[in-house]
């Protein structure tokens, strides 16, 4: 009944592929021809979800929200080998008519964009609690007090190109390129094995002792909202 006569459709069942399986067939039977279905998975593909649609599988494609979705206006639109081009045109805009701000993912890859930079990130941060270079805070602080200030404000590669002064982003890379190469030919590739996730758990558990985490939450919800609002209001940060 909820996709009966709907325009547009937005899946955002439990992360498993039968259950997607499931939701998306009665979908792709239940809503109008016309309407996009956008699944909200974050690791299945948009070909395989289009593969459960055996009625319009051409309007099939995914529509990520970023966590909290109820905050966050990124979205990840993720088209499949089948998806028509005016399904993704008309799922772009639907989203930035709700104030969202959705990126296109060109080719599909497994986490699309943003869930890949993240476990770039990740993987370091995991890396060098492995190696014993930092603590869990450490790392925390080094991320949150230095460069996620500036990555709240603009993107890491315009982020670049600005600390390059009048040079831009070839001044960034003629004088760091070299330097930046070798660390990235040091990053880890870390194993998540029991001891590495207890060390990991044990640390966050260290990091957050007394603090109320449910006070937490609500104060980066309330400056998330103001930050967002400022952005909006400051044209050169949109």
């Amino acid at each position: 009944e909820a996709a009966d006569g709907a325009r547009f459709v937005q899946e955002s069942g439990p992360e498993t592929e039968d259950a997607k399986r499931r939701l998306l067939a009665e979908l792709d039977e239940a809503a109008p021809p016309s309407a996009p279905l956008a699944s909200s998975s974050s690791g299945l593909m948009p070909t395989t979800l289009q593969e459960m649609c055996a009625r319009r599988p051409e309007r099939v494609l995914v529509g990520h929200p970023f966590n909290p979705s109820y905050l966050i206006p990124l979205v990840e639109v993720v088209p499949g080998a089948r998806t028509e081009r005016s399904v993704v045109d008309e799922t772009l805009r639907f989203y930035t008519a709700l104030g969202k701000r959705p990126v296109l993912v060109r080719r599909e890859v497994p986490g699309h964009v943003t869930n890949r930079l993240q476990a770039a990130l990740w993987r370091e941060a995991y890396s060098l609690v492995e190696r014993g270079v930092a603590t869990v805070a450490d790392i925390d602080t080094a991320v949150s007090e230095g460069p996620g200030l500036r990555w709240a404000l603009l993107g890491p590669l315009v982020n670049q190109h600005l600390s390059g002064g009048p040079g831009g982003m070839a001044h960034t890379l003629e004088h760091l390129g070299p330097p930046a190469q070798r660390w990235m030919d040091d990053l880890g590739t870390p194993q998540l094995t029991p001891a590495l996730a207890a060390a990991l758990v044990r640390g966050v558990d260290e990091e957050l002792a007394g603090i109320d985490q449910e006070r937490m939450v609500t104060d980066r919800d309330e400056l998330l909202i103001q930050l967002i609002e400022e952005k909006r209001r400051r044209r050169s940060l949109t």
